[in-house]
């Protein structure tokens, strides 16, 4: 039995093309971290002190991030001592493994399915993260992925702040043939979500989305913006937003982390969107990111077409970022 068999099948599995898309996306973060480990081991014979300092060396330098590179290390360190001896060839498999298990056992499962049924209705998501990160982009992806699912859609243009925001969503509703709730420029963004939950009750939307101001000024300033937002909402809908997504850039690399620790704090992030992982070394936050704050990724952009996002699967990552190497 091999190793991934210990796993229950998935439903919503990847489509061949996906997990290809997906594959060619990983391809610069594969070639330079397995590139770095085969340069830290060749030579060496054993794992000792100064290989374990290198590994770790290795795995922040590939963005994987501080807290989750000493995860590693403990876990790699106790596998050694168990073992009393670790070849430096053993090691690439061993260091797969516990990669692997941080992915598929310690970070919670978040399923994501557009054709599943919604726990409320409408199903009212909101969407926080800094300007640049692809936020417009991402929702109007996902507006799009619903809509495929035979879903209605209502999309609120809450970033009423940053030049062009709600001209770029009202293009990405247009290309996703669904509605949009916009006011003038420098309008309250609450007063956006108010009036944009109340269209969805009277036109029976199912999925509503929310973009909100990327202005990353002061963290108080930020939560207090955001919570604002979402008091407005439930006075709407009570239990809204039903989830809130952060959206990060794959490819800043730890910038990604320091953004998901000041969002986190502000606002209860249920699940994360990675952009841009095609094109970027910098793959490894996906690994770092969903462990360290123990939130979920969700999504995942591989390109630039309004179909490149994807639903994250855990499995299909890591055989994409391993490829044949594990």
């Amino acid at each position: 039995m091999g190793f991934f068999d210990r796993f229950k099948p998935r439903t919503n599995e990847p489509s061949p093309e996906e997990k290809e898309k997906l594959e060619e996306g990983l391809e610069k973060t594969r070639t330079s971290f397995f590139g770095k480990l085969d340069r830290m081991v060749r030579g060496k014979d054993e794992v000792d002190d100064l290989v374990l300092d290198q590994l770790e060396e290795v795995l922040v330098t590939s963005d994987v991030g501080v807290k989750t590179t000493l995860d590693i290390i403990d876990r790699v360190e106790a596998r050694v001592a168990r073992d009393q001896f670790v070849s430096t060839k053993e090691l690439n498999q061993l260091i797969r493994e516990e990669i692997t298990h941080l992915m598929l056992d310690e970070v919670p499962e978040m399923p994501a399915d557009f054709e599943a049924d919604l726990p409320h209705t409408p199903h009212v998501v909101m969407v926080v993260g800094v300007n640049g990160v692809g936020k417009t982009t991402s929702i109007g992806k996902i507006a799009y992925r619903y809509k495929q699912a035979g879903r209605s859609v209502l999309l609120g243009a809450g970033d009423t702040f940053r030049a062009a925001a709600i001209e770029q969503l009202e293009i990405w509703a247009n290309r996703a043939d669904v509605d949009l709730i916009k006011q003038s420029h420098g309008s309250d963004p609450a007063a956006v979500a108010f009036d944009t939950l109340a269209a969805a009750k009277s036109r029976e939307a199912e999925v509503v989305l929310i973009d909100t101001a990327g202005r990353l000024h002061t963290r108080r300033g930020l939560m207090d913006e955001l919570s604002k937002v979402k008091r407005v909402m439930s006075k709407q809908i009570p239990d809204a937003p039903h989830e809130v997504l952060l959206v990060l850039d794959a490819s800043t690399g730890q910038n990604a982390i320091r953004q998901a620790e000041v969002f986190t704090e502000a606002v209860d992030v249920t699940g994360l969107v990675l952009t841009k992982l095609d094109g970027t070394a910098k793959g490894g936050i996906v690994i770092g990111v969903s462990n360290e704050f123990k939130v979920p990724v969700k999504y995942i952009g591989v390109g630039e077409g309004i179909d490149d996002l994807q639903i994250f699967d855990r499995r299909a990552f890591v055989e994409a970022l391993f490829g044949d190497q594990f």
